[in-house]
């Protein structure tokens, strides 16, 4: 089940297999023969159908667990040491009972515990077969005592010890129907009832018009068969065994799907306990190394044309097929196979691309605008202007001169793509955007939660919430352990205290984790100064010409390459954080690790970003009095353009840079090479013709893929990608158009990877996305407040403005950039600060400008700040204040006039409670009546009984007098006769 269990495996491989491996890898990775690799692929066998069941072919495999063998001692091979097994159960079956010899075959392993001498037989013919160390042989015995448990639950096993996978044995589960209906009551699963009803459509034109929109999108929808018509719905009801009249038994072989099935067993495995050293479940098995995996199987196989159909083959062709790209996705489908809570993800995913369309057509237009009015932009047509003889001071000490303005020609008219006045407007579009998008997901969620049966989980959500975890469990255990006996009876459980040092290391760590990321983007911000200074004193002119953009470019790169490496180290240490603190259940310990997992990855992606955004140019000083690093490194400013530009730079290449590396290649290429090394240990090396060519069962099949380690990396991906296309979108309107690019290839990537690369998940119930919903809201909100100071303090919005209406003579854009340049005498820089060339310009300098507003040289407060940069100042903070509370207030009048709930799923929700009440009112006054007619009948038949009783009676007493009567005339005659 978990990596760290599964790669316990501890195998000796054989001298020929060393010596094959390398040979192997060397041909793959130096001779190109790429082959190969396809080879090592198990081929699945036209066959494999019979590893989804037992030995008999009727009773289904649920689930499978996994356990390392150990090679047979002596000179016995394993068939024999099988043989051996086999013939001990069938003389066991003679002395137990008079059972046929295959039956006998099948359940020998049940036997095992229900006999003593079929357990004293079959111990002696494991000892025999196997040779255990002591470590070997008290996780055998854990196996054999929690074998035991699962069996006294009602579970049925058998067991595959000589498998085409060396050193790996196999434990087949099935649950047998009466066990499944127990646990469905127990778990208080939702099941389909006999009862139909008809789901009304929406009448008048909204019908019509959705009947239209239908009827055009028909190509976009998934070739999936369904049972039954979209407007017929089955009645759930909660399964219970007491009313299984109401529920459609008819075939019980298919009435609990797989994935139910699958579910059931595992919530067995979770709480059977074992006496040997406190084992609490599966959980605490694997994590032992009792057994090295844990999963249910995948329905069939995909590829093969002959293979039958199945839901997993369905899928791999509607769903997990780049060449479906444009088709909806079959959630339902999905749904059944993996589970609501895998369900819920891929429809939120859907969604959330879907509403990306609108935004990447908005944001593309505001891009265009920007390219149209490029030339007609007053500003950038002043610094361009071949007359324009400004003179811009050094950009750094001594190795750096004096510069025109004219040479940020090509910077200036770049920022005006992504800085005009369609920004203000394409960022209130994007928050409200967001708005819609939550609201437009919180409609869908209840609309599937009503298709999937899930308005009713509430109250199972509180019935499981408090079930403990094994390390919980195990850590109260210990403290029990180590209090007085006369307080064992109370019951124990993990306080604060208890707890306190794993909440200070989470402090120290977490906060030790941000020191890193902020330490690292100083390092660039060095790195960056360096190779500035380092560029100006090259000799060739070219590189001279392209300083900046050289230094903007790779300093993003190493961001990028910097930021992919910490998110796998902050992935690991938010996971070893959440274990320290040992949270009671399973939905806390998802919520602490995703709550660490995001503030960790959150600050190593957008640091580098915010810097740029809000430090960086602020924090320079003038010339002749400028603020240096370690007193010989200059802090950094911005360009001429702005620092827009180079914000824009940084976000596009680590947005673009982590979703086509991070997101889609490390997503194809490492469950393939963990696949490759998964089967390389499980062949020991040997890459044998013979060896590959043998077929595997689809329990040994599904034994390579890669297991599910949960569903935090997927949202996170998105939760990050949500990130950059709402915090800083002001900078970069193109961001929803490469998500919207990404997402659509990563739908299908997921999807694949789910159906072909990762074994079977056991399927989750959920009613929502959970936590994620909160992340997604706050980003939402603090990215309102981020464009609003993106605008403001980023970009040049603001000083456009303020000159336009307060300082332009003519109410035009004209004089804009001599307004925003302040003068220098270069007679006042520090001593050893000047540049080393004077004369680069060819002529000598005097006065040199630079971007701020300050009193000029020769005014009473030379080179203080200017009444123009406090006008600017309190403009930007206003401009803040009210677009926050104007694009939040309209945030909230969205949410106000969308309702969560659908009206119409509001009204069938409704009509399913009438109709439920109806139904066992109905079948209240079923019994009623029987019970009626049963003690109706019992009357009568006790009124006829007493009737026949009393005609008995009467009829024998008469038939006795008239017995008397005729032996008294008869008497009488004889006295006549006697007489006469």
């Amino acid at each position: 089940m978990t990596e760290e269990a599964e790669a316990g495996i501890n195998l000796q491989p054989h001298s020929g297999s060393e010596q094959q491996a390398p040979q192997f890898l060397r041909d793959v990775i130096f001779h190109g023969k790429f082959k190969l690799l396809k080879a090592l692929t198990p081929e699945e066998s036209t066959q494999c159908q019979h590893g989804l069941f037992f030995q008999d072919g009727q009773r289904r495999v649920d689930y499978v667990l996994t356990y390392p063998v150990k090679k047979p001692g002596g000179s016995r091979s394993s068939r024999q040491s099988v043989q051996l097994l086999a013939e001990n159960a069938v003389a066991c079956s003679l002395r137990c009972g008079p059972h046929s010899c295959g039956e006998d075959l099948r359940h020998h392993q049940a036997q095992r515990t229900g006999n003593p001498s079929c357990l004293q037989s079959s111990t002696m013919a494991d000892v025999e077969g196997e040779t255990f160390n002591g470590h070997d042989d008290q996780k055998a015995f854990r196996r054999e005592e929690f074998e035991g448990k699962l069996r006294d639950m009602g579970l049925e096993l058998e067991k595959d010890e000589i498998s085409k996978i060396p050193g790996v044995g196999f434990v087949k589960i099935h649950a047998p129907f009466n066990i499944l209906c127990r646990e469905a009551e127990f778990m208080k699963l939702k099941m389909p009832t006999k009862k139909v009803y008809e789901v009304k459509q929406s009448s008048g034109i909204v019908e019509k018009i959705s009947s239209l929109v239908s009827k055009v999108v028909e190509p976009l929808h998934p070739h999936v068969e369904e049972h039954q018509p979209k407007n017929i719905k089955h009645l759930s009801h909660t399964f219970s065994r007491e009313k299984q009249h109401l529920f459609d038994l008819s075939d019980k072989d298919y009435f609990f799907d797989s994935k139910t099935r699958s579910s059931i067993v595992f919530e067995i495995l979770k709480r059977t306990k074992c006496k040997a050293t406190y084992s609490m479940g599966i959980t605490s098995l694997l994590g032992s190394g009792v057994y090295t995996a844990a999963y249910p199987l995948h329905d069939g196989d995909i590829n093969e044309e002959s293979a039958e159909p199945n839901d997993r083959k369905l899928l791999y062709e509607e769903w997990a097929n780049y060449s479906v790209f444009y088709k909806y996705q079959p959630i339902g489908l999905v749904r059944k196979y993996f589970g609501e809570k895998i369900g819920l993800y891929f429809a939120w995913l859907g969604l959330y691309t879907q509403m990306l369309i609108p935004a990447s057509v908005v944001g593309v237009i505001v891009f265009l605008y920007g390219c149209a009015t490029v030339d007609d932009n007053i500003p950038s047509m002043e610094i361009c202007h071949p007359k324009n003889n400004i003179t811009m001071c050094p950009l750094c000490d001594r190795v750096c001169s004096y510069w025109k303005l004219s040479t940020a020609c090509g910077t200036a008219r770049a920022s005006h793509l992504f800085d005009n006045p369609t920004t203000v407007f394409f960022s209130i579009f994007m928050a409200l955007w967001a708005a819609m998008f939550m609201e437009h997901w919180k409609r869908r969620q209840m609309r599937l939660n009503y298709e999937w049966d899930l308005t009713g989980f509430e109250d199972e959500e509180e019935a499981l919430k408090d079930h403990p975890r094994a390390e919980y469990e195990f850590q109260v255990m210990q403290k029990s352990l180590r209090k007085d006996r006369k307080s064992q009876h109370k019951m124990e459980k993990l306080t604060c205290r208890d707890r306190l040092p794993a909440y200070m290391a989470n402090v120290v760590m977490m906060l030790l984790m941000i020191g890193v990321t902020f330490a690292i983007v100083f390092g660039v911000i060095l790195y960056r100064i360096s190779t500035k200074a380092a560029l100006h004193m090259s000799s060739s002119l070219i590189t001279r010409n392209h300083v900046q953009l050289t230094v903007k470019t790779t300093a993003a790169i190493i961001n990028l390459v910097v930021i992919l490496i910490l998110d796998e180290v902050y992935g690991a240490v938010a996971r070893w954080l959440t274990v320290l603190e040992i949270p009671k259940t399973d939905k806390s310990f998802e919520e602490r690790l995703i709550f660490k997992t995001f503030i960790l990855k959150f600050f190593n992606a957008f640091t580098p970003i915010i810097y740029i955004a809000f430090f960086r140019g602020r924090l320079v000083g003038r010339p002749g009095s400028y603020l240096y690093v370690f007193e010989s490194y200059r802090m950094e400013e911005c360009t001429h353009g702005g620092c827009l530009m180079e914000l824009c730079i940084q976000l596009s290449i680590t947005m673009l840079g982590k979703q086509l590396i991070q997101n889609n290649l490390f997503e194809i290429g490492i469950p393939k090479l963990k696949k490759l090394i998964r089967f390389i240990r499980s062949k020991q090396g040997a890459f044998q013709e013979e060896e590959r060519q043998k077929k595997l069962k689809r329990y040994e099949t599904d034994h390579f893929l890669e297991p599910f380690a949960g569903l935090t990396p997927e949202y996170m991906e998105m939760i990050i990608q949500f990130g950059f296309v709402t915090l800083f979108v002001a900078s970069f309107p193109l961001a929803p158009l490469f998500a919207l690019l990404n997402n659509i290839i990563e739908i299908r990537l997921d999807a694949k990877k789910f159906v072909t690369e990762l074994r079977r998940p056991v399927a989750a119930r959920a009613k929502d996305i959970g936590i994620w919903y909160n992340i997604l809201k706050g980003v939402a909100k603090v990215a309102v407040i981020i464009n609003a100071f993106v605008i403001s303090f980023t970009s040049d919005f603001i000083p456009r403005m303020v000159y336009q209406y307060m300082y332009s003579p003519d109410g035009s854009m004209h004089g804009f950039v001599n307004h925003t340049l302040s003068y220098f005498n270069v007679s006042h820089f520090q001593a050893g600060k000047e540049t080393l060339d004077p004369l680069y310009l060819g002529y000598p300098v005097e006065i040199c400008r630079y971007k701020d507003y300050r009193e000029p040289p020769w005014s009473a407060t030379p080179y203080e700040i200017s009444k123009e940069f406090w006008a600017v100042l309190a403009f930007r903070l206003v401009f803040v204040i009210v677009f926050q509370n104007v694009v939040m207030l309209m945030s909230d009048i969205v949410d106000w006039l969308i309702p969560d709930i659908p009206k119409d799923i509001s009204m069938q929700i409704h009509k399913e409670k009438i109709l439920l009440v109806d139904l066992f009112m109905k079948e209240e006054q079923g019994k009623i009546h029987i019970l009626e007619s049963r003690a109706s009948t019992g009357t009568k038949e006790i009124f006829s009984r007493s009737n026949n009783n009393v005609s008995s009676t009467t009829a024998h007493s008469c038939s006795r007098l008239h017995t008397k009567s005729t032996k008294a005339s008869n008497a009488s005659d004889d006295v006549s006769i006697v007489q006469s």
